[in-house]
C-alpha cells in the first residue's frame, strides 16, 4: 500500500488527504513554492529523514509518496541544488528534510547520502496548481515596532539556534513576552520549534510567509516577509528573537532581512566558527556586533583571540555560568518586565 507523507513545508496549507489529484505540468509553469508529489527512489544507506507536517521525523521507504515544494538551496557546508536543475526524467532530491525538492548539483563529501526522489506531478485544485503562496493570509494593518534581538552567523551550523534558545530563556526570566522567528534559511521546522521549547510565546518562520527557502530574489523576499512582519507584531510580544539562517553574505537574503528590520534591531549576536571568521564577516559585511558566541568561544584562547582581533566581547553559551552575564546585557538594552 502506498504511504503518503506531507512535509513540514505543507503545514500552512489545507491540502487534500490521499487520494488527491496531481498531474505533471509543463516546465515553463514550474515555480519555487509549488506543491508537488515525489516518489522515493532506491538509494544507498538510509538517506535524510523526512520532517512531517506535525514536526515528527520519519524515514521514507522506496515507493512512498512525499508531498513538498519546489525550492532552491545554496548551503555552504551541505548541498546546492534547485528545481530548475531537474532533468527531463524527473529525477531530483530531497534538498531539506522539511520537503524542499530540487536536483542536487553540488554536495559536501562530509554529509550523508541525500534522498533521491522522482517528480510525479503538481497538486491540483479546480484545475490549477497549488502553491505555498496560496495559503498565506492577508497581513493585519499593524506596524512592526517590536525590538529585536538579531542572531546572525559566519556560516550555517555556527550555533545561531542554540544562542537563540538561550536568549529566549533569559528574556522569559526577565518577564518578556517573546516571539521566536527564523526568517531566512531552508525549510526545516525543528529550529523554529526549538524556540518554542525554550519558552517563546509565539513562533514563526519564512514558511509562514509562503517560502520553502529564502533563496529567492530580493523583491520576492521583501514581498513575502513584509506580509509576515505585521503578523508577528500583532502578537503584542515585547521582544522578538530573530534568527537569520546561514550567513547574511550568502544568497538567503539575510542582509535584506537586516535592512527590513532596520532600527528595530536592539542587540545583535554573532555566532562564529572561529576568530578569523569574525574578522572576515565584520570586514565583508561592514557591520559590528554586540556579542560573539558559537564554537569560537569554546576555549579561553578563542575568546581572547576574538577580543584581540576585534575588541568584541564573547560568551560561551554552552556554559550555563555565562547566562547571568547574558541576562544582564539583555536587560541593559531591553529592560525587565518583572521576571525573576
Amino acid at each position: 500500500m502506498t504511504q503518503v507523507m506531507y512535509g513540514s513545508v505543507t503545514r500552512i496549507a489545507d491540502l487534500p488527504t490521499w487520494p488527491f489529484p496531481f498531474e505533471s505540468i509543463e516546465r515553463d509553469m514550474w515555480e519555487a513554492g509549488d506543491y508537488v508529489v515525489a516518489e522515493v527512489q532506491p538509494r544507498e544507506g538510509l538517506g535524510e529523514v523526512f520532517e512531517l507536517s506535525t514536526g515528527r521525523e520519519c524515514s521514507p521507504m522506496v515507493g512512498d509518496l512525499l508531498v513538498g515544494a519546489f525550492a532552491r538551496r545554496f548551503a555552504t557546508l551541505e548541498a546546492v541544488g534547485s528545481f530548475e536543475d531537474i532533468g527531463p526524467d524527473g529525477h531530483m532530491h530531497l534538498l531539506t528534510g522539511g520537503g524542499c525538492f530540487g536536483a542536487v548539483t553540488s554536495r559536501s563529501r562530509f554529509v550523508s547520502a541525500i534522498l533521491p526522489v522522482r517528480y510525479r506531478g503538481h497538486l491540483m485544485r479546480d484545475g490549477h496548481k497549488l502553491s505555498m503562496r496560496d495559503f498565506v493570509p492577508d497581513p493585519p494593518d499593524v506596524s512592526f515596532d517590536i525590538p529585536v534581538v538579531l542572531l546572525v552567523g559566519t556560516s550555517m551550523s555556527a550555533g545561531k539556534t542554540l544562542a537563540g534558545r538561550v536568549v529566549v530563556q533569559q528574556l522569559k526570566s526577565l518577564g518578556h513576552t517573546v516571539v521566536g522567528a527564523k526568517l531566512t534559511g531552508a525549510g526545516r521546522w525543528r529550529d523554529t520549534m526549538s524556540f518554542g521549547d525554550a519558552g517563546a510565546d509565539y513562533t514563526f518562520d519564512f514558511v509562514d510567509a509562503g517560502l520553502p527557502t529564502t533563496v529567492v530574489t530580493v523583491d520576492e523576499y521583501r514581498a513575502a516577509i513584509s506580509k509576515l512582519l505585521p503578523r508577528i507584531a500583532e502578537t503584542g510580544a515585547s521582544v522578538a528573537v530573530v534568527e537569520a539562517g546561514a550567513s547574511p553574505l550568502e544568497p538567503y537574503n539575510g542582509g535584506t532581512l537586516v535592512d527590513m528590520l532596520g532600527s528595530n534591531v536592539a542587540y545583535t549576536i554573532l555566532s562564529a566558527s572561529d576568530p578569523y571568521a569574525v574578522v572576515g564577516i565584520q570586514t565583508a559585511w561592514g557591520r559590528t556586533f554586540d556579542l560573539v558566541a558559537g564554537p569560537t568561544t569554546n576555549t579561553r584562547a578563542g575568546v581572547a583571540l576574538v577580543h584581540e582581533l576585534t575588541g568584541l566581547p564573547s560568551l560561551d553559551l554552552l556554559d550555563t555560568g555565562t547566562y547571568s552575564s547574558l541576562r544582564q546585557r539583555l536587560e541593559s538594552v531591553l529592560g525587565s518586565k518583572g521576571g525573576v
